[in-house]
């Protein structure tokens, strides 16, 4: 077999977590050893992300290809996730979230993408949708939106970018104008994952007058009269997860659903986005790990000039380099989920730090290794073109790179 076909990739994957303990059981040390995603893991730790590698190969990948080419939105084996705790990660536990920390939810989402990336990258939305909730929220609001968020029985969307304000979210136009106990809404939000499928609509709206001091937040139910959603967008990847407009129209919501204090709507979206960064350069980082075994193995089996394309010191110079930074990504990414758990001064720099580094070079690494599976890797039937699809994205969303840039120099300047 000269690549790694669809119907096997989920074979492939639960050799991962197995695989990766045999050179040193051995007594042999072996490639995949130096990139094994479980060091510096304590127990526990090992623990479910052996669960989240299992669930991605079991129920993930050998569905990914389907997922993408029919645009299926999976709810059933998210509910299946949902069911292991991944529905509600670092929700608390008295409203049925797990309770885990940021840098026990990078390594669940890392491994979990590498069964299919765009389904898990919807999962982190809405693990970051539940935790706004649960962090912001009155204790009724907790125990009324986050225990059926926890176990995916509803669907939650984040809305906060519109047509005219993407990088320049402080300018949105969507506005809340409260009459008696209930806010009107009115405005339109883009690009929103879930839209039109999701049961929970996170909206950052304006109560007050311009830039981020007038935004609040509020929840709005799938349903609630003057909710309604534009087309489902066409994407390149991400189409396990629908993308659609979501429009107000004399949205009346009550004002019981506001979360937070009136103007607290965008300090709540970037916190959020903080958490945001870590996760879905988590994604990044499964589709590359799975992407860098699915190349190695490529280059074992593949012949060309009577030789394995394993033995092409070129390719072994290429291979290095993806390996290497694959894991100065996973690095980078877990010293800034520790950061921001501890609530540490960095931690927004550190998280843009590790958004912009390991989103483009988690791409580079899903794009160099379709490059070196040939024209098999442009093909449909090869996994590695998926990967590369679904992790482009991830360089624009949740603050573009180039924001995340900005985020990062103005830190050090205002030293």
């Amino acid at each position: 077999m000269l690549w790694v076909p669809w119907w096997r990739v989920g074979a492939r994957l639960r050799g991962l977590r197995g695989g990766l303990q045999a050179p040193a059981e051995s007594g042999r040390r072996g490639v995949v050893s130096c990139i094994d995603p479980s060091t510096g893991l304590n127990e526990e730790q090992k623990e479910f992300q052996k669960v989240a590698f299992n669930f991605a190969a079991r129920e993930m990948a050998p569905n990914m290809a389907e997922w993408d080419q029919k645009e299926l939105f999976p709810v059933d084996v998210m509910r299946k996730a949902a069911q292991l705790g991944f529905g509600g990660i670092y929700v608390r536990t008295d409203v049925g979230g797990s309770g885990l920390s940021r840098l026990d939810t990078s390594v669940i989402f890392e491994a979990l993408a590498t069964g299919c990336t765009s389904t898990t990258a919807y999962i982190s939305i809405h693990n970051m949708c539940a935790w706004m909730i649960d962090t912001f929220g009155s204790e009724e609001q907790r125990h009324r939106f986050c225990p059926p968020l926890c176990t995916m029985e509803k669907f939650a969307s984040y809305c906060l970018t519109e047509p005219g304000s993407g990088s320049d979210a402080a300018s949105l136009l969507t506005s809340a104008k409260r009459q008696g106990d209930h806010y009107v809404l009115s405005g339109s939000k883009a690009f929103i994952s879930g839209g039109g499928e999701a049961d929970i609509y996170v909206v950052m709206c304006r109560t007050g007058g311009p830039g981020p001091k007038g935004i609040s937040c509020i929840v709005v139910e799938k349903g609630t009269p003057g909710l309604s959603f534009g087309k489902k967008e066409r994407k390149v990847g991400w189409n396990s997860q629908p993308t659609r407009a979501v429009i107000f129209e004399d949205c009346a919501v009550p004002v019981a659903n506001r979360i937070g204090d009136e103007g607290q709507g965008f300090l709540i979206a970037m916190r959020g986005l903080n958490g945001g960064r870590i996760n879905v350069a988590s994604c990044s980082l499964g589709a590359a790990y799975a992407s860098v075994i699915l190349t190695r193995d490529h280059l074992k089996v593949r012949k060309q000039f009577g030789e394995p394309l394993a033995s092409n010191q070129y390719l072994q110079f290429k291979l290095a380099d993806m390996v290497a930074r694959l894991v100065a990504s996973r690095l980078m990414i877990r010293n800034a989920a520790v950061a921001l758990q501890e609530e540490r001064e960095d931690a927004v720099a550190l998280c843009s730090m590790a958004k912009l580094f390991a989103t483009d070079e988690c791409f580079a690494i899903c794009n160099q290794a379709l490059q070196m599976h040939g024209g098999y890797g442009y093909l449909k039937d090869c996994a590695v073109q998926q990967y590369m699809r679904d992790s482009r994205v991830h360089q624009i969303l949740e603050g573009s790179n180039e924001v995340m840039r900005i985020l990062i120099s103005r830190s050090l300047l205002q030293e």
